[in-house]
């Protein structure tokens, strides 16, 4: 019995779903075919690549015609169409829907004609080019259709079929879109080429500067080509083609109108295999501006692009901002890229740095600390012919903020691109102040194409006759281009030593250990403390604390003992301070004891001289053993202070009620 009822309700069940189907996809198909019957067009509106419309209203007619993915008005006059518009009229030409049709013969045979509906002469005659040989092998198919007079109730039109064997009735819409004023028609867009398209720029001025510029695009950066080779500046290039882009018209200039036949510019944009030129005219007076613009002023201009074959468009008005009209007139100099020195601080091997009467100062990059992957360089000296060059390790933080001081480098002023040997002796190159030589070391797989492995950048710097100059100059040897820099550079560049010394005096390895520190009075030559690790301060109490507290910060810092800055590269028996020459003071003996090889425990004995404080911040300290002078830091001038001035030190002062 269950299988009976089973199998009843399988059949119905079939049975309702084919039911289903085949009369929803009768509905469907009648639906579909109903709508196609209410097109007034069909197929050759979906390709549409040109079309006219002739309007017995005075300046009605236009023709739109598609280049290259645009549209373009060709009459009456040649511009880029507003694209927006353009979608509109091809859209309702697409999905013009008639209410009721009827045929032109039955109108016949009735007494009528097509006259009665005002489509013997229609008012709006529309004719469109479709498809073409890359579509449909047999060239393009045109099609007019004539749209008459409006119906006495409803509001509709008459339009005759393109065959001209049928009148529908249709909404007004499609009028409206083809009776557009030629404002509405016209885009105001001047120049369409985006910054990423952008391949080359050429701007010429007119007389009487006539600057010629032509910039190029290699993909990654932008170059003068003229008036001189030389690096752009990227971000002002793109800020400046983003300004053109951003141009709009203001109002186009009727034929009858005189413009005036004064030239600004002439500035053309290149492009993927196009071209766009935009010529900038006379301003326009001031009494014939419809509103001033904010920060710009008006100017009458033309455009031509590679899509137009007739030349130049009409003219038309746009407003240009100040600032990017400075750009435009001064382009030689504000789209060049201001920076000196185009190198990778990385792939600098050697820098050497020279000075008049000076050794030669070499910086030379070694191989990476392995252990913590950190970029070590060295100083390279000239020694006594027996000895032959020395090396110093050198400070690598002053040497990398060198490096980006010169990366950006940059130019106060372009002073000069031809000087004449008179104007380079002027600004000193004749004897130049420094001489930066960058080594590089690249490879084949560098992005710098322009030099070769070991490439070698080399930099003059040149201070003026005129020593009321703010300036000093200079200029890549090998080439014509001089600058305007600040003269910071001369004091960055002092090729004395002791400026590039690592200021890592000491470094004791984990096993060390500091067995006692003492601070001696040379005065008299007594104790003025001593601080001992193996009984720490369980020995000493009470105000002594305070002195064996210092002492052992200052046996923690013995350890990694850094110099503020270098005075001399020697040691001598009186103090180099600011004041002058002065004798030693005191003496700070430290004892470091280091496990050796035997396994005996070797302690060695190693003194540090101090001179009196000359300053807030400047203490001089010297090392027989390291053969030199320097300041030491604020930290260890402070505990050396508890330990000479804390007894004597009154404190900070009460405040008085």
């Amino acid at each position: 019995m269950r299988t009976k009822v089973t199998l009843v309700l399988i059949f119905l069940n079939v049975a309702l779903f084919f039911v289903i189907f085949h009369f929803e996809r009768t509905w469907r198909t009648d639906s579909v075919a109903r709508e196609v019957r209410r097109r007034v067009l069909s197929a050759e509106t979906t390709d549409i690549r040109s079309f006219e419309v002739k309007s017995v209203v005075p300046n009605g007619s236009f023709s739109v015609e598609r280049k290259g993915g645009e549209w373009f008005l060709t009459k009456p006059v040649q511009w880029r169409a507003n694209a927006n518009a353009v979608a509109r009229i091809l859209s309702d030409l697409e999905f013009m829907e008639h209410f009721t049709s009827f045929d032109v013969a039955a109108v016949v045979k009735n007494g009528q004609s097509l006259a009665d509906y005002g489509l013997a002469t229609p008012k709006i005659t529309v004719t469109f080019n479709s498809g073409g040989v890359d579509t449909n092998g047999r060239g393009a198919v045109s099609t007019t259709i004539g749209i008459g007079e409006m119906t006495k109730v409803g509001q509709r039109l008459y339009v005759l079929s393109p065959d001209k064997k049928r009148i529908h009735v249709v909404g007004r819409e499609i009028a409206d879109s083809l009776s557009m004023s030629l404002e509405q028609l016209r885009s105001d867009t001047v120049l369409t080429i985006p910054v990423y398209e952008a391949r080359a720029i050429n701007i010429q001025a007119a007389p009487p500067t006539g600057v010629h510029v032509v910039l190029q695009n290699d993909g990654s950066k932008w170059s003068f080509e003229t008036p001189i080779p030389a690096r752009a500046n990227k971000d002002a290039v793109e800020l400046a083609i983003n300004g053109l882009d951003g141009l709009r018209v203001k109002s186009f200039v009727p034929d009858t109108v005189q413009v005036p036949s004064d030239a600004r510019f002439r500035l053309t944009i290149e492009g993927n295999n196009r071209y766009e030129t935009l010529f900038i005219g006379a301003e326009v007076p001031s009494s014939l501006e419809h509103k001033v613009p904010v920060n710009g002023h008006e100017f009458y201009a033309q455009i031509e692009d590679s899509n137009k074959a007739s030349g130049r468009s009409g003219w038309f008005t746009l407003d240009v901002p100040d600032a990017l009209m400075t750009t435009l007139r001064d382009a030689q100099e504000s789209l060049r890229d201001r920076h000196l020195l185009d190198f990778d601080p990385t792939l600098v091997s050697v820098i050497s740095l020279k000075a008049p009467n000076q050794p030669t100062l070499t910086l030379q990059r070694l191989e990476a600390d392995a252990a913590t992957g950190e970029v070590r360089w060295q100083i390279v000296t000239s020694g006594d012919a027996s000895q032959g060059p020395l090396t110093l390790a050198a400070d690598t933080k002053v040497v990398q903020h060198f490096l980006d001081s010169l990366v950006l480098l940059s130019a106060r002023q372009f002073k000069s691109d031809a000087p004449q040997a008179s104007d380079l002796d002027n600004w000193g190159f004749n004897r130049p102040e420094r001489t930066i030589l960058i080594n590089q070391q690249l490879n084949a797989g560098s992005n710098n194409k322009l030099q070769p492995a070991n490439a070698q950048l080399a930099l003059e710097i040149g201070r003026s006759t005129d020593r009321n100059d703010p300036y000093v100059y200079a200029h890549l040897v090998n080439a014509l281009s001089v600058y305007s820099i600040d003269p910071d550079l001369i004091r960055d560049t002092d090729v004395n030593i002791n400026n590039w010394r690592n200021k890592q005096l000491s470094n004791l390895p984990a096993a060390a250990q500091v067995v006692s520190v003492e601070l001696i009075d040379l005065k008299d030559n007594h104790s003025m403390g001593k601080w001992i690790s193996a009984r720490d301060n369980q020995s000493f109490a009470g105000p002594l604390n305070s002195k064996i507290e210092a002492l052992r910060q200052l046996a923690g810092q013995l350890k990694n003992l850094r110099a503020s800055r270098f005075v001399q590269s020697s040691f001598s028996t009186s103090a180099n301070t600011q004041a002058g020459l002065k004798p030693w003071r005191y003496r700070l003996d430290e004892q470091i004891a280091l496990p050796g090889s035997n396994g005996k425990v070797e302690v060695t004995t190693h003194s540090l001289w101090l001179s009196e404080r000359s300053g807030g911040t400047e203490q001089i300290a010297g090392s027989s053993e390291l053969g030199l002078e320097f300041s030491i830091e604020q930290s260890f001038i402070d505990q050396l202070w508890t330990l000479t001035y804390g007894a004597s030190d009154p404190g900070v002062p009460q405040l008085k009620n």
